[in-house]
């Protein structure tokens, strides 16, 4: 007889313990494809193919510097790349969008686990005389009995004592608190590939920030570098303008001798007014090469005038340039680092999506004390409880489901294909900034025998002009030859220099050692 008793219960907890064991096996499922980074032929090294083009005298494969404008040898350049790091807008705002990823992860982490919630109420109801209480009493019996936890007056009938009266039913108080819980078994692994997504989401928002610093710190060195350049062709400029001025009253005088003409004094003021006029020009350049490192560091208009007015050599390139393998490019570049993050991103959205055909089922369940009087609700009887599994299974959608699937594959395949295009083009300003680095630094050796030869050239001049052996028309000539040739050598300078700044910033360097806190 016992066992005819105990069997019925064996075979339901066994059933339960089967159906649990299905359930925490098909837990570990995640519909979808899993990710998988792409890989990338890449050379055994940027000068494999090229090695007449770059000097190995300049460049080396060594490990690309992470301060690499500290090989500038600048202190005021290295101060502004650091106020710059910690101070620039665009870096905060990207450090936003970092925090805001990180929440968004967090908030789908969340469908993990069970949620857990506290309610309590107190209720003053007053049921209807004609409503579903006097439907279920048959509409005939009362009671005058006065049950615990109602509120009563006169002789008039409540509920509950000997059931439910049909008429007169009085208001009564009700009392209650407790616990609910859900928990979604997650079976065909949407949850989780959700919050894959959104991890693979902040990885991407966080190489995005690398991406913002980096960015950042090249432009602060090329307006840097700019402006010294511009006060270096200011100083050229006023240097010929005192030389044009003293070859225009030279002219003077030797007209008052009757050893030139008017044509020759006007030559010579024409002269020294053309190259006074490049001077505001060139004021103009500065100002706005200052103002636009004072908005990279946050600040305001002329807040940096003081600090950078003064003028200072163009900063001087390393004699040796370490540029790293094209293997480490795919893990320095924060560009290919963030597309490789979105390709994972839209992998795993895929996966959502196919969870998203099958049935979500999840367990529900509730504990609550539920009294009329608020002294009973510390009594064992007061316990009310509920608990059972829900089931949730899409039907007709319209084509909702199928066509959310579609964009997401094709979500997948643009992420790859922004991918593919990032590396290469990566790969071609890395090729790109080696050549304009050393093409430039050719240029600047030819502009250097030029400004020695038009210097010569010029001295002499003046030195036959004064003599009386030569007419002014070839000095002018002289002058101005001495003065493109100074100008553009420096400006060779300033370019050679921007475009190490340019490799650097094609080979990634500089964001792994200068990240500011998230958040």
């Amino acid at each position: 007889m016992r066992s005819e008793v105990f069997a019925p219960r064996l075979r339901r907890r066994a059933l339960m313990g089967t159906a649990m064991l299905a359930a925490m096996a098909l837990g570990g499922c995640e519909l979808g494809p899993n990710f998988h980074a792409p890989r990338t032929r890449t050379a055994a090294s940027f000068l494999a193919n090229r090695p007449a083009l770059t000097s190995p005298d300049t460049v080396s494969q060594g490990k690309v510097d992470l301060a690499w404008w500290q090989s500038f040898d600048d202190p005021a350049l290295t101060t502004l790349e650091h106020e710059a790091i910690a101070r620039n807008l665009d870096v905060k705002a990207a450090t936003e969008r970092l925090a805001e990823a990180e929440a968004q992860a967090q908030i789908e982490g969340a469908a993990l686990y069970p949620n857990l919630n506290f309610s309590g109420s107190y209720t003053r109801e007053k049921p209807s005389n004609k409503g579903v209480f006097t439907a279920l009493s048959g509409g005939g019996s009362t009671s005058t009995s006065t049950n615990a936890g109602s509120t009563a007056s006169g002789s008039s009938t409540s509920i509950g004592g000997g059931g439910l009266p049909g008429s007169e039913l009085q208001p009564f108080n009700l009392f209650q608190y407790g616990f609910s819980s859900v928990f979604d078994f997650d079976l065909w692994g949407k949850n989780r590939r959700a919050v894959e997504a959104s991890l693979a989401a902040v990885q991407a928002s966080r190489d995005a920030r690398r991406a913002v610093l980096l960015n950042t710190e090249a432009e602060v060195a090329h307006d840097y570098i700019n402006l010294r350049a511009q006060q270096a062709v200011l100083a050229i400029t006023r240097r010929n303008l005192a030389s044009a001025e003293h070859i225009a009253n030279l002219t003077r005088q030797r007209e008052q001798a009757g050893l030139a003409n008017a044509l020759d004094v006007a030559d010579a003021q024409a002269q020294a007014e053309s190259v006074r006029a490049q001077i505001p020009t060139l004021r103009t350049a500065i100002a706005a090469d200052i103002n636009q490192l004072s908005l990279l560091l946050g600040e305001g208009p002329e807040a940096l005038r003081a600090q950078l007015v003064t003028a200072k050599p163009i900063p001087p390139v390393p004699p040796v340039v370490p540029i790293g393998l094209p293997s480490q490019l795919l893990q320095r570049r924060p560009d290919i680092r963030e597309a490789t993050a979105r390709l994972h991103q839209a992998t795993a959205e895929i996966g959502v999506a196919t969870a998203s055909f099958f049935p979500d089922i999840s367990l529900a369940g509730s504990v609550s004390l539920q009294a009329l009087q608020f002294s009973n609700l510390n009594q064992l009887s007061a316990v009310t409880y509920a608990i059972g599994p829900q089931i949730t299974m899409p039907l007709f959608e319209g084509g909702r489901l199928r066509g959310e699937l579609h964009l997401r594959k094709a979500q997948q395949r643009e992420a790859a294909v922004n991918y593919a295009k990032t590396v290469l083009t990566a790969f071609h300003q890395v090729d790109n900034a080696l050549t304009a680095y050393d093409e430039e630094q050719k240029t600047h050796a030819a502009l250097q025998a030029d400004v020695t030869q038009t210097r010569r050239a010029l001295s002499l001049a003046q030195e036959r002009y004064r003599e009386g052996l030569i007419d002014y028309l070839q000095v002018l000539t002289a002058q101005q030859s001495e003065l493109a040739a100074e100008q553009a050598q420096a400006q060779s300078q300033a370019k050679i220099s921007t475009d190490l700044v340019s490799l650097y910033q094609a080979l990634g360097g500089g964001w792994e050692q200068n990240e500011p806190a998230a958040g």
